[in-house]
């Protein structure tokens, strides 16, 4: 077992075998084709191609060493085209900060049944006076990349669950085109996580009518993966045991705190009642995913309302439009 695999559970690593088609014995081998495979993109500044780094690569693509590039490749140059997005990639950003804070996302302590991170989204908490959707794309992203710094999430991946209770028609109309194919090229083409489901609960008819339209921009297995459950929660049990959900979601855990995550990735020396100037530190937040329990307290976050910066990206033609 090389040092790659350090911290692995042996049956994470007989998954990682059977699943991902990871060969111990090959490993340094295949992340050094995909590397030599760099000097074909002179025109995409590779910032980061060290073993550890190219190897969640090569485990959301199932060692496929042609896909894995095409993944890392396209993961810089999303960053490229979208600088503004990554200029001020970090914690104690204000747009990021204030998204965290108000639960964007959400991201359970207790895994599923499979050993995949679950994260949350309860739609109708968007208050566009505060938040940009840009904004809370970058808190997605963000979070995600703090999460995968843990080799066991690369390998069992993740769970996203939208809850859709309340979310006004009226919300739905600033879900332009421009932006939803944001989150398409920064999620499911651009990023290294393997989502093992999408899990829409009680969305309203405009809902449907949305994802009909973006339909076409995802790709089959994604398509797949996605799960419209209305107001029946006993599908969505059939797919996540309860024992893993809070009680917002049918499950035995208490309701979800929504500043849980946010106390988490800011350090445990957050105080509601004061800024926070901790930058984003890898080593900070391997530690803190760790599950320590003192970081994982319940209690209420609130933040000052700030400033809502609408992008370009947020001023185009609405997908849904009100009369």
């Amino acid at each position: 077992m090389t040092h790659l695999h350090a911290g692995l559970s042996a049956e994470t690593t007989e998954k990682a075998r059977l699943e991902l088609n990871e060969n111990p014995d090959t490993l340094h081998q295949d992340i050094q084709q995909v590397r030599d495979m760099i000097v074909t993109r002179p025109d995409i500044g590779f910032l980061r191609t060290d073993d550890d780094f190219i190897l969640r690569f090569l485990r959301a693509r199932k060692f496929n060493q042609t896909e894995t590039f095409r993944l890392l490749a396209q993961y810089f140059q999303f960053r490229q085209q979208n600088l503004d997005m990554f200029q001020s990639f970090k914690v104690d950003d204000p747009g990021i900060k204030r998204a965290l804070m108000d639960g964007f996302p959400g991201v359970l302590e207790t895994p599923d049944q499979h050993g995949r991170k679950i994260l949350i989204l309860f739609a109708s908490n968007w208050d566009q006076s505060r938040n940009s959707f840009t904004d809370i794309l970058r808190a997605i992203l963000l979070s995600l990349e703090v999460l995968i710094e843990n080799p066991e999430l690369q390998i069992n991946g993740f769970i996203l669950i939208i809850d859709w209770s309340n979310f006004s028609f009226k919300q739905a109309s600033k879900l332009t085109p421009n932006i939803l194919k944001l989150a398409i090229e920064g999620l499911q083409d651009s990023f290294p996580a393997r989502f093992g489901g999408i899990h829409f609960v009680n969305q309203p008819w405009y809902i449907h009518a949305m994802y009909t339209i973006i339909k076409p921009f995802l790709k089959d297995k994604t398509r797949k993966r996605i799960f419209l459950h209305g107001n029946n929660l006993n599908s969505l049990h059939l797919l996540l045991q309860p024992e893993c959900l809070p009680s917002e979601f049918g499950g035995t855990l208490p309701p979800y705190d929504m500043g849980i995550w946010a106390r988490t990735l800011l350090g445990p020396d957050y105080s509601d009642e004061t800024e926070y100037t901790l930058t984003y530190d890898a080593l900070h937040v391997r530690e803190s995913c760790g599950g320590d329990k003192d970081l994982m307290k319940r209690s209420q976050s609130v933040v000052e309302p700030g400033t809502l910066r609408q992008t370009d990206r947020e001023t185009s033609t609405p997908l849904l439009a009100l009369d």
